[in-house]
């Protein structure tokens, strides 16, 4: 018996939705002026207009010229979370767009590309100032650094791509923030230019957060950041997942009460007089010095504990100089107090160019004295001189190296206060700060001078770093410069006092309290970065074991 052919359907009017509109398994039916997405059961209809304007957005993004840039801009949005823009609820969102973008890439190694574009972004963003000392070449640096963000650029394609079931998308909110600090750990090697701009440096001024550093630091903020974030972009992308993305941002909510209500607080211990001393832009050694010593004579009589000046703020060596040293210890015996000076000049007992915090007494220069370990690349040192040397010919590099010290130093005042000295850049590195706190400091001072980039982001981006380091060690930090902006933190990074601005040349005297105990992170250190690397070799371990199981099936004999 002879079947009847089954009639064709009729054509009705159909608009194509592609993959990325419909989401992977999806179907479109066209209906009149409307077009039908279906997602499993149900649906939701566009109209035609929506549509074009969809489809023309992706279009426009399909270029790789245009997709680069979105995602320049896209990585370098976080940035406005930074002092000075100090946007600091605009880092819980600023990773969307970026994630959407790697997200809604073709391949795997298109989504690596976008993480690399953002990471460069980003990097030249927070960086930007840089540019009148380095030129073209911080360029090169961001390309170069932004190649850590790789990884993330892949992992969030692997995970959220198309359609994610609840355990890829849960899995999501652990493996990227977690890749997102492999790669703040890895840039934070003083060869690769230190750890400036970690997002959760972003959130200096919010008390919540502070407090949370004193449980896991700066990375701790840096992890819950992200995740608010793939939360977030979970939220907007993946309509599946959105009870993974709620239950991801009341973890965060729950942690942060937890933290606040169980975690410890430091214990006050009394205050200590601590004066800051800025003279300005003084470009020429003597000079600052002649300023320094003027304004520190104004604070005679003000009952002071220490007296701080900031960074190159002596320019010969002392040695070799009795007269400053004579000069210095007069200026000791008329305030009442030692002072703590720095000195970047060339060693007249062991070659090269030191940068070195001296304690001065009644009688001179003392035998205690800290060598500043952590340079700055390009500006106080070239790496792989005999390749990158040429440097010197763009930019404001280095012209010479300068020599590191070995170890850090506590230093003991005549009345018995514990102060642990940094140098500039050093006020960065969280584990610096933390190992002083460990070694007994009572005060963290750190001496800097940022004069050649007055009129950047760089002097408040730096003060802001104090703030951190004070909360996560539970030891007031007083930032002193030589011409702003200088200012002092207490054991909870609270601000102590006023602050002194770029354009200010002043002394300023601190009542600075003091604080008993130790914060957990200085107990535990970076135990989410620990926790994090576990994660991702987890991970690796299981994406591993399956494609080499799915190595060994395809290679199997078939059966007939």
């Amino acid at each position: 018996m002879r079947r009847t052919p089954a009639q064709p359907r009729p054509v009705r009017d159909r608009v194509p939705v592609p993959h990325w509109a419909s989401g992977p398994g999806g179907s479109d039916t066209g209906r009149g002026d409307g077009v039908r997405e279906s997602f499993g059961r149900g649906g939701r209809w566009r109209s035609r207009s929506q549509c074009r304007w969809r489809c023309g957005w992706r279009s426009g993004l399909a270029s790789r010229w245009i997709r680069g840039a979105v995602l320049l801009l896209a990585g370098a949005l976080p940035a406005l979370a930074f002092p000075e823009p100090s946007l600091w609820w605009l880092a819980y969102g600023a990773l969307v767009p970026w994630i959407l973008l790697a997200r809604s890439a073709p391949t795997g190694r298109r989504a690596a590309l976008d993480g690399w574009l953002g990471g460069t972004g980003f990097l030249l963003a927070v960086h930007h100032w840089l540019m009148p000392s380095l030129h073209v070449f911080i360029v090169v640096l961001a390309a170069l650094l932004g190649l850590l963000w790789l990884p993330w650029g892949w992992l969030t394609y692997r995970l959220l791509h198309g359609r994610p079931g609840p355990g890829r998308a849960a899995a999501a909110l652990v493996l990227l923030p977690a890749a997102w600090l492999l790669a703040e750990l890895v840039r934070s090697w003083q060869y690769l230019g230190g750890p400036w701009g970690l997002l959760g440096a972003s959130q200096w001024q919010v008390p919540p957060a502070l407090r949370l550093a004193s449980v896991g630091g700066v990375w701790l903020l840096s992890f819950l950041i992200v995740l608010v974030n793939v939360s977030f972009a979970l939220l907007v992308a993946v309509a599946g997942a959105r009870r993974v993305a709620l239950a991801g941002l009341t973890a965060c909510a729950a942690v942060a009460a937890g933290v606040w209500s169980w975690a410890p607080v430091p214990r006050p211990a009394g205050t200590v007089r601590i004066a800051v001393v800025q003279p300005g832009v003084i470009n020429v050694p003597g000079p600052r010095f002649d300023r320094s010593e003027q304004l520190t004579r104004r604070l005679a009589g003000r009952h002071l504990d220490l007296v701080v000046w900031g960074e190159s703020s002596v320019g010969q060596d002392l040695a070799a100089r009795p007269d400053l040293s004579r000069r210095l210890g007069a200026l000791s015996r008329k305030v009442g107090a030692d002072l703590l000076v720095n000195v970047d000049a060339r060693r007249s007992d062991r070659p090269g160019i030191y940068k070195s915090s001296v304690l001065i007494g009644p009688h001179g220069p003392t035998n205690q004295r800290y060598d500043k370990m952590r340079l700055v690349p390009f500006g106080e040192y070239i790496p792989a001189r005999s390749v990158l040397g040429w440097v010197t010919s763009v930019g404001k590099a280095a012209p010479e190296d300068r020599r590191r010290g070995t170890e850090q130093v506590v230093m003991r005042l005549p009345d018995g206060l514990r102060i642990g000295p940094l140098v500039c850049f050093e006020s960065a590195f969280p584990d610096m700060s933390r190992n002083l706190a460990r070694d007994g400091a009572q005060v963290l001072v750190v001496q800097s001078a940022t004069s050649t980039f007055q009129h950047s982001w760089a002097p408040a981006q730096h003060a802001s770093l104090a703030a951190l380091r004070s909360a996560e060690t539970w030891r007031p930090m007083v930032h002193a410069t030589l011409s702003g902006v200088s200012a002092v933190f207490g054991p909870r990074g609270e601000p102590v006092g006023g602050r002194m601005g770029t354009d200010t040349s002043a002394a300023m005297v601190y009542e600075v309290p003091l604080a008993r105990g130790t914060s957990p992170y200085v107990h535990t250190g970076p135990w989410i970065v620990y926790g994090s690397l576990g994660a991702l070799a987890g991970f690796g371990a299981v994406e591993g074991a399956g494609a080499l199981r799915r190595r060994r099936g395809s290679g199997s004999p078939t059966r007939p």
